[in-house]
């Protein structure tokens, strides 16, 4: 079956049962996590919510509780700006095997002054990569244990015109927030695909696959009273951006479609079919900075020092 046949094939509206499979999402108290979130617990499966806030987080389970009657949902404490805390975080899940984990948590500042995590990191990079870098090496054996684990990292279109800095990966010299930002999501995808090459290289059974969510709007967002509240109004005002932008619901199939399609391959890219804006998710060329593996080592060795690891497959085997 072509490529093609099988994105038509695909309905975002009718997943595959997941039942018996469990599933990490971090940052799924809101936004994309959320509606990934959503709609994996659809599905059957066990869908941990990776949260540092317990009510935003209750909130949440409550909001899937009342779309999704019998979700299986629970909530992980878990701060990935404290580096410190993750292997006791993964220890709290109580799981003999993780069939996936979504890397979506992200932190996104607009303004100045450039902030640093705990641990003295830039506060995006150190979140959005390095505490997802630290995460997988935790989560390593509970994946490796799934008969066919899944590590999907969530990227932004935004990453797409920036270029890694890695002689000031943290911004120290010259900060600008946007461009931090999308840095940030940058070393995030670019991690995603270095970590597949690593997976192959030592014939684990674990895919790392990375997916993005487009153009995704509040505005155009359903609500989910109190995880997310969007007034008749606003979603009027942004009906024209929708010719080009979708709703964070949408935004989360590429997402969805990287944790369950079985056809899915690591080292893949997928993100929404129009101009990778918005629509129905499929399957995109990954560009050639993303790809770079000399890059990718290159940043993969600063993260591991960052983050203090010497295990160069972060604990795959």
């Amino acid at each position: 079956m072509s490529s093609a046949s099988r994105s038509r094939s695909w309905d975002v509206h009718r997943l595959p049962s997941a039942q018996g499979r469990s599933f990490l999402v971090t940052g799924g108290n809101a936004g994309i996590g959320y509606f990934a979130a959503e709609q994996l617990a659809a599905t059957g499966a066990v869908v941990v919510l990776g949260s540092r806030d317990g009510v935003k987080a209750g909130a949440a389970m409550a909001s899937i509780r009342a779309r999704v009657p019998g979700a299986q949902v629970r909530h992980l404490p878990l701060d990935l700006a404290d580096l410190a805390s993750l292997r006791t975080a993964v220890d709290r899940l109580d799981l003999d095997r993780l069939d996936a984990v979504v890397h979506n948590a992200g932190v996104a500042l607009d303004d100045p002054p450039r902030r640093e995590t705990g641990d003295g990191h830039e506060l995006m990079f150190g979140t959005n990569h390095l505490g997802h870098f630290a995460l997988t090496q935790w989560l390593a054996p509970l994946l490796s244990a799934a008969p066919a684990g899944r590590v999907v990292t969530v990227g932004s279109f935004a990453a797409r015109s920036e270029r890694l800095d890695l002689d000031d990966p943290q911004s120290t010299r010259d900060y600008r927030p946007k461009r931090t930002y999308g840095r940030s999501k940058l070393a995030q995808m670019c991690f995603g695909f270095e970590l597949d090459r690593r997976l192959r290289a030592v014939g684990s059974t674990v895919l790392s696959v990375v997916a993005h969510p487009g153009g995704a709007l509040d505005s155009l967002t359903p609500s989910r009273p109190p995880v997310c509240v969007t007034t008749p109004g606003e979603r009027l005002r942004a009906v024209p951006a929708g010719v080009l932008v979708q709703g964070k619901d949408a935004g989360a199939w590429p997402v969805v479609r990287a944790v369950l399609d079985p056809e899915v391959l690591g080292g893949q890219l997928w993100g929404p079919r129009v101009f990778g804006l918005r629509g129905l998710p499929r399957r995109e060329p990954v560009p050639s900075h993303m790809a770079d593996p000399a890059v990718a080592a290159r940043l993969w060795a600063v993260s591991a020092e960052l983050v203090g690891t010497g295990d160069p497959n972060l604990g795959f085997r």
